[in-house]
């Protein structure tokens, strides 16, 4: 499938979805979320498909949702049914996703990710709960899916401070499966794709279903509603300005 900011390539068994944004470093709007959930639900159900890398174009994995179209008819749909803001991140796939991270993933970006299976980053990489500058909460997975992969008190540290994590330091505590050379993220985790793929495919998918069926968003989504209620004018901070480049 095509779109204007949502593309998928097929190789094989593998099927790599593209996050193409690049002039707002692949900041997911309303239009570009819902494209993402079609992409991976067109791959869930394509039985020529078993596994799925999710790249962003441009050198940037996503910066989290574009918060320049919150309030306009392009905002991120937030409602307590249907696909999350950021896309797909609602969605209990039959198959393994893995990502890609070339840069940033980041605020959603970094929710993106965490809904992945596998997370290949590239040793420039960088995560980070950068919304919490914002006033902007963690509303795709991301305070549900952080703590189950790295632990409570590591999760705290990175949802409270909303400070950068390093490729290395990523790897160290969990939240990158492996680190690779800058600018093969991609590369590589297609090659871990195929070799899922080569796998007996019944048995890897319900094992990782059953890993997975611990997981509740309800509230998550709830909490994530009382602070968008309680006022967005971090959002007009980034808007005008504030905080660019790390500050």
């Amino acid at each position: 499938m095509t779109t204007t900011t949502v593309r998928s390539e097929r190789r094989g068994s593998v099927t790599t979805v593209i996050l193409d944004r690049p002039e707002v470093r692949n900041a997911v709007d309303g239009p570009t979320a819902a494209a993402l959930a079609q992409a991976f639900r067109t791959f869930d159900t394509d039985d020529d498909a078993s596994v799925a890398v999710l790249w962003g174009a441009g050198g940037t994995f996503c910066s989290g949702a574009d918060l320049h179209a919150m309030g306009t008819e392009r905002g991120n749909h937030v409602s307590e049914d249907g696909d999350g803001p950021m896309g797909p991140t609602r969605m209990r796939l039959s198959k393994p996703v893995i990502a890609a991270v070339e840069g940033y993933a980041v605020a959603g970006g970094l929710e993106l990710a965490l809904w992945c299976d596998l997370r290949v980053a590239a040793e420039d990489a960088t995560f980070g709960v950068f919304c919490r500058r914002w006033g902007v909460p963690l509303i795709d997975g991301g305070t549900v899916r952080l703590p189950r992969l790295i632990g409570t008190g590591r999760a705290l540290d990175l949802i409270l401070t909303g400070r950068a994590v390093a490729a290395q330091e990523a790897l160290d505590i969990g939240l990158a499966s492996r680190v690779v050379p800058s600018g093969t993220a991609r590369e590589q985790a297609e090659a871990l794709a195929a070799e899922l793929a080569a796998l007996p495919q019944v048995c890897m998918r319900n094992d990782r279903l059953s890993a997975l069926e611990s997981e509740s968003l309800a509230a998550e989504f709830a909490y994530g509603v009382d602070s968008l209620r309680a006022g967005l004018e971090g959002v007009e901070r980034f808007r005008s300005g504030a905080g660019r480049h790390g500050g």
